[in-house]
Order: structure tokens, then sequence, then C-alpha cells
């Protein structure tokens, strides 16, 4: 074996004339990297870097950079906007290039890797490459035709992927990141930024929470077989706008801060606290991005092999199951027969819970039991258990307004995938989901007012203490989204004189160049926009 410091590369950096050590584990990856030099430097972490030697040749930033001394130290120059131009350019040239290939005449098993990694790859950079508004969207807009085009040529394909639920019978190799102290606490709070952190930081997150709250080793779980199913839970949510691994680990680090504002723990059992992480873990694995109506009226195979009956969260339960059965992802596997049939039942009643189908009668039940709840009732805790992962599933608006927001767009986008497919395939469309009826206020007024708060509020009967935390925040963002809407309706007041008095209808179906008469000197790119900002397609 090596000696330990053989697993450490050291390099000098030369920084307004000031050598700067940097040392970092040969395991890093190149973001990683980066992101010491970028705090060398004392830049944002996002920024892009350029690494020249003593010669001013580009060196590479990754773990097998040519070690230097503090003599020939590395300069570091961050690019400026316009050096990014002929990344954003190559930026393009890929995308046109997996459009060209996916257009080619293979089969769908074939390209299904190759596609999604690319997605991936494209997803991430448009997210640090800081790209202008107009390309961002341009590139998201050719990213969602992507999906669509390899959703509608095989809408059932994941249902047969064996490939994922085989666990990976090597030492789990995720790189590790070390949880700051700051982390620590911050993850106990439904203000955590769920934006910040990269699949192995949220893998590692998740890790901290199983063991914080002596999961691990109260029911003596092997550390591996751990890092084993959550890397097997990583690979098993699919690459959708909305329901993806970032919002597998959005519920669960929602359960995790409500276990411990509302000390859950001293309520359930560990058995109980046990059941509420995982449930949250594992709700929406293998979610195609299309919801149980559009399973149900297209007559897919989930909706036949479950008698329509929730059957998304069937398949969630099922993927699930199937993945404990392997034993290396067995992380149960400590337990008799007896008490994993109870986790099993537990585990499947909370996932199956969260069909929102089912929202009237869960809480229904729950208010009928809360004013006299007893925590010793056993139909009682099953109740409460399954409202609180109902609360933790639609989370979002708790969190503050920069956290949330971007979920509603993601939230939108998804929907808007499902509408259009579903007017291509004449099923039926719900309006909530239509883009040309749908804005940002119409779809969160209303399912915060009816949905969230009277939910959060029966809930606050049995814990006071969410109210300044969880149930303030709801009431806040339902009345800026009710501002909102009056900016829209004021706007709308606005552009119908303008609308009446065009010849040509500008703002409906039959839009034209030809110039006409427009009142108080507008413009008809000034009434284009206004209809863009009503519609919440224009910030």
């Amino acid at each position: 074996m090596g000696s330990a410091s053989s697993v450490y590369r050291v390099i000098y950096l030369d920084v307004d004339g000031r050598i700067q050590k940097v040392v970092f584990s040969r395991f890093c990856s190149p973001y990683d990297i980066k992101e010491l030099f970028c705090t060398a430097l004392g830049i944002p972490r996002n920024t892009t870097l350029s690494l020249l030697d003593s010669t001013g040749a580009m060196v590479s930033i990754d773990p097998t950079m040519p070690h230097n001394t503090e003599r020939s130290p590395y300069s570091v120059v961050p690019l400026t906007g316009g050096q990014l131009a002929d990344k954003e350019e190559l930026f393009q040239n890929v995308l046109t290039q997996v459009a060209e290939q996916f257009s080619r005449a293979f089969k769908i098993n074939e390209l299904e890797t190759e596609v999604t990694n690319r997605l991936v790859m494209l997803e991430k950079r448009v997210e640090l490459e800081g790209m202008k508004v107009e390309e961002i969207e341009k590139c998201h807009s050719d990213i969602k035709k992507l999906r669509e085009e390899m959703a509608s040529m095989n809408n059932s394909h994941f249902l047969d992927d064996k490939k994922k639920l085989t666990p990976r019978r090597d030492v789990p190799s995720y790189p590790k990141y070390h949880l700051s102290q700051e982390t620590v606490e911050a993850l106990r709070h439904p203000t955590f930024d769920v934006w910040q952190w990269e699949p192995n930081e949220m893998l590692s997150c998740l890790e901290h929470m199983y063991n914080d709250l002596d999961l691990v080793k109260g029911f003596n779980m092997n550390p591996i077989t751990l890092k084993r199913w959550l890397l097997c839970i990583h690979d098993n949510y699919q690459v959708n706008p909305f329901h993806n691994f970032r919002h597998c680990f959005c519920v669960t680090q929602m359960m995790y801060s409500m276990i411990c504002l509302c000390s859950l723990q001293e309520i359930f059992t560990q058995v109980d606290i046990l059941i509420l992480m995982t449930a949250a873990v594992c709700h929406d694995l293998q979610h195609p991005g299309y919801n149980n109506t559009y399973q149900i009226n297209a007559r897919t195979e989930l909706a036949v092999r479950y008698n329509d009956i929730s059957p998304l969260e069937n398949h969630h339960c099922a993927v699930a199951f199937q993945i404990f059965s392997q034993p290396d992802c067995n992380i149960f596997s400590t337990f008799d027969p007896e008490a994993f049939k109870q986790i099993r039942q537990g585990i499947n009643t909370l996932i199956l819970a969260t069909d929102m189908a089912r929202h009237g009668e869960i809480l229904d039940s729950f208010k009928h039991k809360v004013d006299s709840f007893d925590f010793s009732d056993e139909e009682h805790v099953t109740c409460l258990k399954m409202v609180l992962i109902k609360c933790c599933d639609i989370s979002n608006e708790v969190r503050p307004m920069e956290v949330a927001e971007p979920w509603v767009d993601c939230l939108l986008e998804e929907y808007f995938m499902q509408s259009d497919r579903e007017k291509a395939e004449s099923l039926p469309v719900a309006p909530f989901m239509d883009r040309e009826k749908v804005t940002k206020p119409t779809a969160q007024i209303g399912f915060i007012k009816f949905v969230l708060i009277p939910m959060f509020e029966t809930v606050m009967k049995l814990f006071p203490q969410i109210e300044e935390v969880m149930i303030q925040p709801l009431r806040e963002s339902r009345d800026r989204y009710e501002e909102l809407k009056q900016i829209d309706d004021a706007m709308n007041e606005l552009i119908s004189p303008m609308v009446e008095k065009s010849q040509y209808g500008i703002l409906g179906n039959g839009e034209t160049d030809q110039a006409t008469d427009w009142p108080d000197g507008q413009s008809k790119a000034f009434i284009r926009e206004c209809r863009l900002v009503r519609h919440g397609l224009l910030q």
C-alpha cells in the first residue's frame, strides 16, 4: 500500500504575485479542483478559469495535472464573457450533433444511454456557462424536444430497464463530500438551498442524515450497503424537469428538517423514523415525467398493470423493493422477516399516500383525529406519517422565494411537456397544465391557498412550532403571487383596448408584420412584450 501522502496532490498558484499552495485529493473531480482555485483567487466558485504554466501553455484542470513547484507556479486567469463566446459556440455545435444523431434510424434502446448522458452534460453547461437568457431558453427548448422525441418513441421502456436495478458490486466510489459544520446545521432547516449541490454532495448529505438520526448504528446497517443503496436510488431517478433526483433529495431533506424541528424522535419509534426517511427517498423512483392522468388516459403499460389505481405510486413502491431485494442494496438485511414485513408495509403506505388524487381523503381522515390525537394509537400514527410525507412532497413554497420559484418553472415545464403530448395524442388536457391558459400566479395561488396552507395548519395543531418557519412563508408566498396576479390583471386591462383597436389582432393567433395605427404611439413590439409578460413567459 502507498503512503497516505500519495493520495494527495500539491499545486502552487501565482495569485497576484503571491504564491498560493493548494492541496487536494487525487480522487477529486475537475469541478472540485476548479472550485478550490476559485477560492484561492477570491472569486465566485462558478467562474470559468484558464490555467497556464511558466511557458504560457494551457494546463488541464484535473487530478492528473503535472506537478509544479513554488519556483514554477501556475498562473490562473478568469475568463471573461467575451472569452466564453467560443465555448458557447462549441456548446451549440454539441447540441446540434446530438440532435442529428438522435434523428438517425437507430433503435431507442441503443441511443438511450448516450442521449441521456448528453442531456445531463448540456443541462450542466447551461447552468455553469452563464449564457444569455435568450440562448438559455433556446437550449432548454432544444433539450425538451429531445426528451419528448425520445419519450414518444417508447413511453414504457423504463419498465423493462433491469440494468439500473442491478447494484454496483464494487465498493461505492462516488466522491465523498465532507460536510462542514455550517452545512450540517443548515440541513436541519427548511431554508436549506437545495440548488447549490452536486449529486455526490447530495448523496453525502443523505448519508449524513441516516447517520445523524442514528439509523445506521441503531439498526446495525452496513455503511457500504448504505452507500451502494443510495447510488442505486440515484440511478433510478429519471432526468425529468421536476421529478428527478434533486426532487428526491429536496423531499427527504424537508422530512429530516421536520423530524428535527418537531422532535419526532421523542414521539415516534426509530422504526417509524426509518420508514419516514426511506419512503421520502424512494417516493418517486423511475417517475417518467407524465402523471397518473396521462397514464390512465393513454392506457399505458403502467396503467394496465395496476388497473388504473395509483399506477405511478405503485410503480415507485415496486422499484423500491426490487432494489431492496438485491442483497448488496438491502439496508434492512439485519431485520427479521416480521420486522421487515412491518417496514415494507409502512413504506408502501406512505409512498401510495403521495398520490394527490387521495389528498382529500387522507386530510379529512387526519382532521377527524387531530383534535383528540393519540400517539399510542397505531392508526393515528400511520395517518400522521401519511400527512407528513405529503407535506414534504409538496413543500417547495415553504422554502425561501429564491429556492422555491425555480421549482415552479421546473414543474410547469414538465406540465407543458405532458399537455403538448396530450394534444398531439388527442387526449384530455387539464387547464392547469396547458401553456396557453396557465401562468405562474394562477398555477400557485389556488394550490397554496386551498392545498398547502390548510394541510400545514392542520399539522400545526400537533406541532405549533412549524407556524413561524413553515406556515408563515406559505402565507408570504400566497401574498406575493396574488400581487403578481393583480399586475397581470392590470396589464390585461391595458392591452385589451389595444387589441380591440387593432385591425389585425396582433395579440391573437393572426399575428402580422404589416404596419397599423397603434394607440398612444405604442409599437407592435411593446404589445407582444406585454402578452409575454402577462403569460409569465417574460420576466
